[in-house]
């Protein structure tokens, strides 16, 4: 069936209060191995969300990095990160692993797990600050801009803000079982270093800001059982509104990536100053059903990820559940489609088929 908008047009419709011909349907870069299903696909109307290279550069130029890749005891290949100040060195470690250990996953699949991260006890927090508080940022939109040029209208392009500063400590510094101790027993030490992150991530609002990208992200993974509502309340949403008054004062949108359980969050998201709720995952995989998200953010875009657990099922399945999300969309205006998290890669063409064949003949808009 021939479609009137490109992939990338189609997207921006959803986003920017257009109408597209259908419910757009998208996939991370790097989650669409190049081949001809992808070539197919990209045809039918599948778009990609690009999400490098970043709209901004950074710098240190008072802290060194070295990063050793080398293959440990167990045969796996790991990185270890070292940097180095006048103040202390600071260590961190990642194991390169395939995501599923079949040929086809070690050809087309790697990720990486932290194994070491860089706090490993209140010795590292001088070190970590004085890292951040160096960091100096600028604009990297040619990069961008070629990206784009590239990509051509298969693809839209995503700028991103990096994680929100208590979920960078909680993730990227310290770890949960590190950071639930440091919560307990040093709260104002962990406190000083989180505005330590504000200030840095205040550097870059601007930066996006001006850049050529329409849409960014700020972070996300929110885990309601670890963050909990009221560090959300006080450390988190205050975050999203200084980003998206910078944002929104350029025309640009601003996304959060909430791809876990919602419901305990969800009256300060309807709050929040965000424009689409990113990767946002329906029932059966979290608390919420797609209906019940429409209900509570009545104002904002629903990007939704395709629910992980029913890739495993079988086509008619796959059908049959699309159906389902397009029903609860109704009328389907401010509502997208996407692919954010791996699929099996002997599931992945006869599922995106699946969708994709369903938006194009019972998707369109408005949606009963």
């Amino acid at each position: 069936m021939p479609t009137s908008l490109s992939p990338r047009e189609r997207v921006e419709a959803a986003l920017f209060g257009g109408r597209p011909d259908f419910v757009p349907f998208t996939i991370y870069e790097g989650h669409l191995p190049t081949s001809a299903a992808e070539r197919e696909l990209r045809n039918e109307g599948l778009c990609i969300v690009q999400r490098n290279p970043a709209v901004y550069s950074v710098d240190t130029p008072n802290v060194s990095e070295e990063r050793v890749h080398y293959t440990g005891p167990d045969g796996r290949d790991r990185v270890r990160t070292t940097w180095r100040s006048q103040v202390g060195i600071i260590t961190a470690v990642h194991r390169i692993v395939p995501l599923n250990d079949t040929p086809m996953d070690r050809v087309l699949s790697r990720t990486s797990w932290r194994e070491e991260y860089p706090f490993k006890g209140p010795q590292d927090y001088e070190p970590l600050e004085f890292m951040i508080r160096d960091r100096r940022y600028g604009p990297n939109y040619e990069e961008f801009l070629a990206k784009g040029d590239l990509m051509g209208s298969d693809a839209i392009m995503r700028a991103n803000i990096g994680y929100e500063p208590m979920q960078e400590i909680l993730y990227n510094l310290m770890g949960l079982e590190q950071f639930a101790t440091e919560w307990a027993e040093r709260r104002e030490r962990l406190v000083r270093l989180h505005d330590a992150l504000v200030e840095d991530r205040r550097k870059i609002y601007p930066i996006v800001a001006g850049s050529p990208a329409l849409i960014a992200n700020y972070g996300g993974n929110v885990s309601p059982e670890m963050m909990g509502l009221r560090r959300f309340e006080r450390y988190i949403l205050p975050v999203y509104e200084e980003a998206a008054e910078a944002l929104h004062a350029r025309g640009k949108l601003l996304g959060v990536h909430f791809d876990a359980n919602c419901r305990l969050l969800a009256p300060g998201i309807a709050r929040s100053k965000i424009d689409y709720i990113e990767a946002f995952t329906p029932a059966p995989d979290t608390d919420m059903t797609l209906a019940e998200a429409r209900t509570a953010w009545p104002d904002k875009i629903l990007w939704i990820n395709f629910p992980s657990s029913v890739h495993l099922q079988p086509l008619p399945a796959i059908e049959a559940m699309t159906r389902q999300l397009l029903r609860e969309a109704a009328p389907g205006d401010r509502f997208l489609i996407g692919i954010t998290e791996d699929v099996p890669a002997d599931r992945w063409r006869g599922n995106y088929q699946a969708i994709l064949r369903v938006l194009k003949t019972e998707g369109r808009l408005p949606l009963r």
